[in-house]
Order: C-alpha cells, then structure tokens, then sequence
C-alpha cells in the first residue's frame, strides 16, 4: 500500500530514507507538487512530502543572505525579500501558467532542486550560482551538509552546484541558504518593433556587447507578441525585441537613451516604464504566452545564441511551431504540436550544438520520450557513478531524468 511520509524535522526525513532503504522501497520528493509534471512519471509508489520543513530560518539582509525550509514557499520569501527591498536575483519561473495550476504555489527547494532561472540569468548567473549552503539527506541515509553563510565558506567538494538541477535524485534538502541582491530602484524595457530572424538576434548581440550592462534580452515573432497582455506589445502587429535596464533612476535614463539610438537601425522603438515592463518579463520568465493551447508540447533548448534563428527556422520548417527567444537568443521557447518528436525537435537543435528539455507533455509521452537531453559516453558514466555515490539503492525520485537512474 502506497504511504506519504510528511516529515517535520531533518531526523524524521532522515528516519523516512533510512526506511526506503531498507525496504528497497523508493520515494517520491514533493514539495507542494507543482514540478511533478516536470520530468519522467515517477517510479516510486511511496512520497516523501517535505512540505512541512518550511519557513524562513535565517535573513540578515545587510548581509544580503537568506535560510529556510525547502518547503518554504517561493511567495512568502519574496515578501521578505519586498519588505527589505531585496530580490532573488536569478529570477527563478513560476510553472503556475504552464502546467495549469494557480501561480506563486512553489517552493524555495523546488527551485534549487530544478535550477530554475529566468530572463536575468544572462547578468546575474543561474540559481546554482547563490546557493552558498544547504542541509540534506542523502539516498544511503547520510545527512550531508555543504558549504556554508558566505562564498568563502565553501570548501572542498562544492556540492551545491550538484544538487541544482538534479531534480531530487541524489538527495533530499532540508535546508538552504542564498545570496540575495538588492531591488533595482528603477526598470525600463526599450522595445524595438518588427526585427525578425537574424536580424532580431544581431538586435540583442549589439545591446549585450554594448557599454549600457543590459539586465537581460528577449525576442517575440508576430504572434507570440499579439498574446502579452502589455499593450505597447500585442498591439505592435508585428515581432517585438525587448531589451532590459536595471539600477538607478538617473543611470538607467541614460542607458535607455543610449540604447534607443543605438538600436534604431533595427526597427522602431518604444519603452515600458515600471509596471508594463515588470509584466513583460514576467510573461518572459514564465513562458506563459505559450500556456495556450493545452494539447501543445512545451519544449526549452539551451543552444548558441547566434544560431538560435537557424534553430527556429528548422523547427517551423518540421510543423507547427510558436516560439520566441530569452537569454539574448540562448534559450528558445518552442510550442510544438503534439505530432512532434523528441526526435524532430532534437534534430533541429543538433547540428549547432545545446541540448532540449520536454518541460510540457502527457505522461505517457514523457515516459516514452528523453525528456532531458540524453547522456552518452563519459557523461554517461559520470552521471551513473554520481547517482550511484548519493543513492546507491536508487531510491530518490528513481527515473525522474533518465530510464533507470
């Protein structure tokens, strides 16, 4: 019969694993289960539920770090982080739009535990990249602590840029501690209408290698761009490429300047101020201007930013595809119809070089499919003999990446 374990202290979560263990039973990892779409159907009857390990333990804002619970949720952090006008830099997506359940449900350890990042990733560095320290537990039934309160307390192994993104499969967090950054005081968006194709991508490279320390980049086709809900966007009639400034009231004025003329010889160009542009990068964060249609398979890829064009012309030339571009063309979100392949989408990434991950899509697809980019040869094995250091017994979260792992 299939049992939750709701723990409320690292001993009993460590008391749950040490029984999985022995009963050769495995475990499910769920916070409050928004991710549990994200990644292969879990091979595990029983759930080790930590939503219970929450709230906020350490926050010395003048030091700009931050402890809690991995089942602290995502919302009551950011409060606290408003409240001292602080910011969890590396701008972590809410899957709220894209799995169809109510925003701001995640947790603090579902974010390290996914390595979830948004449109800032490009200047601020990926979720990996703050966490200073964390407490766990591990698959043979350690509890492991790595790292510590501030950058030159990690010694050793640096085990915090291993348990992000390993989706629960190694360990168990209990406890995490990260870097926070003060808000900027003032964000502006200048907007440049109708670039497409290469054209849009040369857009976003010259305001990158530009002096102006652009915050982050994005490009929308025509369609994509009719769906925001800021009206300077959908109401463009046509493509749309945004570019983000941060940090002082005067500072960003003249970099905004700057960049209005520096990108006038790609389209016209338009600027959101405070509000508008916090809703446009937050469609952009959450790729919620392709949560419609439900049927469509959500896919993410990683690829190299000058070929993200290629890339998405090879995409539509295979079917019917919407898309757009974040992290200056670095990351594409694509649409795809149900019709596609893990295959077809990886041939059009394969040729330049990234990797694709099926973020949306039934259950029996993402059984069927390499939902992450799929491992071969030394990276193969590297993963395999990780897996087997941490969990041995293959007990924590079993096949949530790859088929037996």
């Amino acid at each position: 019969m299939a049992t939750t374990f709701k723990p409320e202290t690292e001993a009993q979560v460590l008391d749950a694993v040490r029984w999985a263990v022995s009963e050769a039973s495995p475990l499910e990892l769920v916070g409050t289960g928004t991710k549990r779409a994200l990644g292969r159907p879990m091979q595990a009857e029983n759930t080790l539920d930590l939503s219970a390990l929450a709230g906020i333990s350490l926050y010395e804002p003048e030091e700009l770090i931050l402890g809690a619970g991995p089942g602290t949720p995502l919302a009551e952090i950011e409060v606290a982080l408003a409240a001292e006008n602080q910011m969890l830099p590396f701008e972590p997506m809410d899957f709220g739009p894209l799995f169809g359940h109510a925003v701001g449900l995640g947790t603090i350890g579902g974010v390290f535990s996914c390595n979830l990042s948004g449109p800032r990733r490009i200047k601020a560095g990926a979720a990996r990249d703050h966490l200073l320290g964390f407490r766990s537990v591990t698959g043979r039934g350690d509890v492991v602590k790595s790292g510590g309160r501030v950058v030159k307390n990690v010694t050793g192994y640096d085990l915090s840029k291993l348990v992000c993104g390993a989706h629960g499969t190694l360990a168990a967090l209990t406890e995490v501690t990260f870097k926070v950054l003060p808000a900027p005081e003032k964000t502006r968006t200048v907007l440049v209408f109708g670039a497409t194709g290469e054209t849009a991508i040369e857009a976003m490279s010259a305001a990158m290698n530009s002096p102006h320390e652009v915050a982050s980049t994005a490009h929308l086709p025509a369609e994509v761009a009719a769906r925001s809900a800021v009206g300077y966007v959908s109401g463009a009639g046509g493509a749309v490429t945004a570019v983000r400034v941060e940090g002082v009231g005067p500072s960003v004025e003249h970099r905004c300047s700057a960049l209005r003329d520096a990108l006038a010889k790609f389209g016209a160009i338009e600027e959101l101020h405070g509000h508008n542009s916090a809703t446009f990068w937050r469609e952009v964060r959450d790729a919620s201007l392709l949560a419609e249609p439900r049927d469509r398979h959500i896919w993410r890829l990683s690829v190299a930013p000058s070929e993200s064009w290629r890339i998405a012309e090879r995409l539509h030339a295979a079917g019917e595809v919407m898309h757009f571009h974040d992290w200056a063309g670095g990351l594409i979100w694509a649409a795809v119809a149900p019709t596609f392949t893990a295959e077809t989408v990886r041939a059009a990434v394969g040729p330049n070089g990234g990797h694709a991950t099926l973020v949306r899509a039934p259950a029996d697809i993402r059984a069927a499919a390499q939902v992450f980019e799929p491992q071969s040869g030394p990276l193969g094995s590297l993963s395999a003999r990780v897996k087997a250091s941490f969990d041995p017994e293959r007990v924590l979260n079993p096949g949530r990446m790859y088929p037996g792992v």
